[in-house]
């Protein structure tokens, strides 16, 4: 697992809001979001999530761990993060039922959400690199689940909600769990069980998530020293574990401290989840935004060429 940066010191955050109904930028109601079944989500996002729930294993975690290794010096791009940006712009999340604006767009929504909540600076900037890890599409294969190219491609190791892998997947957890029984792990008695390869309360740090954005981009900015404090670096890494953040799963495997660093991941998410609307469209402010954001990224040492 990729270390946590012990060096970056805690913050203090803004009361979290009492109402949500502030955050949200449009009218839906909380059961309007995140809607997943076969028959009312789109089709794409059914192959989506089947095709995560099939080959998201143990050996394919640690497939992509060596592929994007960040260890004695290795990278793959040097690039701006404003580069990223730009590759970024034509990449549009097959698995997200909510939205289908380019990611940049997105990353803005929630940034400036957190900003207009009068939360820190660096949750502001933390809300505009979350989803940066599916840059991965630059160097990654349709047989890998990382075509960003082909606006039909296999997402399913870019994005989508993630699960623990090496272990049962919760069945009242996860978004289709009807292909729960897909998954080749779940057939292997090393992996199917409730605690699998983990100890008991072997803490957050220690599972291995489904391999998506979330993963490769905690492991970036550790490699490129960060000092965004380890609350921000939890919610870039665990925004997309929804059994464990919004359903509770897996409470046997977390040490008691871990529920105060979900709580965080929490809060984040409510910015992520009720920012995204398509009448919220920041095009025409992007020129005017990007100032305010490239002395957020020189603040927190991500200015410059990166590793990527």
């Amino acid at each position: 697992m990729a270390p946590v940066n012990e060096e970056i010191a805690p913050c203090i955050i803004a009361p979290a809001p009492t109402s949500f109904d502030a955050i949200k930028t449009n009218d839906k109601t909380d059961e309007e979001f995140r809607i997943y079944d076969a028959n009312n989500s789109p089709a794409r996002v059914v192959e989506h999530y089947r095709d995560m729930r099939c080959f998201h294993t143990i050996d394919f975690y640690r497939k992509m761990e060596d592929k994007y290794d960040f260890s004695n010096g290795n990278y793959r791009k040097l690039m701006t993060i404003e580069e990223a940006f730009s590759e970024l712009e034509n990449y549009v999340d097959a698995s997200d039922p909510d939205l289908d604006l380019p990611n940049l767009l997105h990353l803005l929504q929630t940034a400036e959400g957190i900003r207009r909540a009068g939360h820190p600076d660096w949750l502001q900037l933390t809300g505009l690199l979350h989803d940066m890890g599916k840059i991965m599409f630059l160097w990654g294969t349709g047989e890998d689940g990382q075509d960003g190219y082909n606006p039909t491609g296999k997402q399913w190791a870019l994005g989508g909600d993630t699960f623990v892998v090496g272990c049962e997947i919760p069945y009242d957890a996860v978004v289709f769990p009807e292909f729960n029984e897909l998954n080749p792990d779940m057939h292997n008695e090393k992996y199917n069980t409730k605690h699998g390869m983990y100890e008991p309360n072997c803490g957050l740090d220690e599972l291995c998530f489904a391999w998506g954005h979330d993963e490769y981009m905690y492991r970036m900015l550790v490699a490129n020293n960060t000092t965004i404090p380890v609350e921000g670096l939890d919610m870039i890494r665990y925004h997309s574990g929804y059994p464990i953040h919004d359903k509770g799963a897996y409470k046997h495997l977390l040490k008691p401290e871990d529920d105060e660093r979900l709580e965080w991941v929490r809060l984040f998410n409510r910015f992520d989840l009720y920012t995204k609307d398509e009448d919220n469209d920041l095009r025409t402010s992007i020129a005017e935004l990007l100032p305010y954001y490239r002395g957020l990224l020189t603040k927190y040492n991500l200015d410059g060429k990166l590793k990527w």
